[in-house]
């Protein structure tokens, strides 16, 4: 299988210059230089830095030089501790993967949708003089099926324009259903040899948004073990998720979470990077801080054998904050040795 080669183990900054509330100092303190450093000296080659666009740009379109400062210099960090970086574009003008932003209209605007080339346009000028070293995401999340037709013809439209400024960047992208692994056979067949596929995974849900106060129908005190059988976790997907997907289905209610699950899980991904001879990256994978830390660490050890096994890059969700963090408290007690499995 294809190789995302430079991009095997990373880890996310979300919460800094995505998802946050865009002041100085969440921009000058929640990840400094030394967090680089760290990373690097973890044994990491990359960071997923996800970036929103109003980090960048004004609501009318025009450009917001004081933020771009923030990731010229997040750019600027990465390469410093020898760190490769990707640029994931995580809310454009007009859309957003979760609803609280109050983002809308993308899909149907053509004018949202130049603007949204036009940025991509700037990243390519800013940053594809680094594509030994730099990436680009070029959107995360999609999330309804409906949005993915429009989103193929957008997405090549935007390599396209891409590719005009930079012909070697490698381009990243996801489908829907918050790029689910299910949405891969439906993204347009690379059109050249730097594409590559991203999936996300927080499978089984049950296990990594356990108490979740995001997921409606979670009783926030609800707490189960990784190494409860698939029928214990069935039935606690059916009561605490409610509309929330969770993949447990063809699995003996007696077995437990394995390998397996996830060989299963990637299979038909692995299929398609094979014949489409694309390779494959894990965006987001991580597990709620209100889990035990010692069954995070579980989850960890048993995704990885497979991520090992088809060779498939990924950055885990989320170095610091966002529920996820790995370096908050919660993580402690087992941090050097998750280190080790990153």
């Amino acid at each position: 299988m294809k190789e995302f080669r430079g991009y095997r183990r990373g880890v996310d900054l979300g919460g800094w210059l995505s998802q946050c509330d865009n002041t100085i100092e969440t921009y000058e303190t929640f990840i400094k230089e030394e967090d680089f450093r760290t990373i690097s000296e973890w044994g990491l080659d990359h960071v997923r830095i996800p970036v929103d666009y109003d980090l960048i740009e004004y609501e009318n379109g025009n450009s917001r030089d004081e933020g771009w400062q923030y990731l010229d210099r997040a750019i600027e960090w990465a390469g410093k501790y020898g760190l490769n970086a990707i640029i994931d574009l995580h809310k454009t003008f007009g859309y957003s993967f979760d609803i609280g932003e109050n983002e809308e209209g993308f899909f149907e605007s053509e004018t949202y949708q130049e603007r949204f080339y036009a940025l991509w346009e700037t990243f390519a000028k800013r940053y594809g003089r680094f594509s030994e070293r730099v990436a680009f995401e070029l959107l995360n999340e999609v999330t309804d099926p409906s949005y993915s037709d429009p989103w193929n013809r957008i997405a090549a439209e935007c390599i396209k324009r891409i590719r005009n400024i930079c012909p070697d960047v490698r381009i990243i992208v996801g489908g829907y259903y918050n790029n689910s692994i299910e949405a891969l056979k439906d993204l347009l067949w690379p059109t050249d040899e730097n594409i590559v596929y991203t999936f996300h995974c927080y499978n089984p849900l049950i296990f990594t948004h356990q108490g979740a106060y995001w997921i409606p129908t979670m009783d926030t005190s609800f707490r189960i073990s990784v190494s409860e059988p698939y029928g214990v976790m069935k039935e606690a997907a059916r009561k605490q998720l409610g509309n929330f997907y969770d993949d447990l289905t063809g699995w003996d209610d007696n077995d437990k979470l394995s390998s397996a699950y996830y060989e299963k899980l990637f299979a038909q991904a692995r299929e398609i990077s094979l014949e489409r001879d694309v390779p494959l990256y894990c965006g987001e994978y991580g597990v709620v801080d209100l889990a035990d830390a010692h069954e995070t660490l579980n989850w960890y050890r048993i995704i990885h054998e497979t991520f090992e096994k088809f060779g498939i890059g990924r950055a885990a969700w989320n170095y610091h904050g966002k529920d996820f963090g790995l370096v908050d408290d919660h993580m402690k007690d087992v941090l050097e040795e998750l280190i080790t499995l990153l």
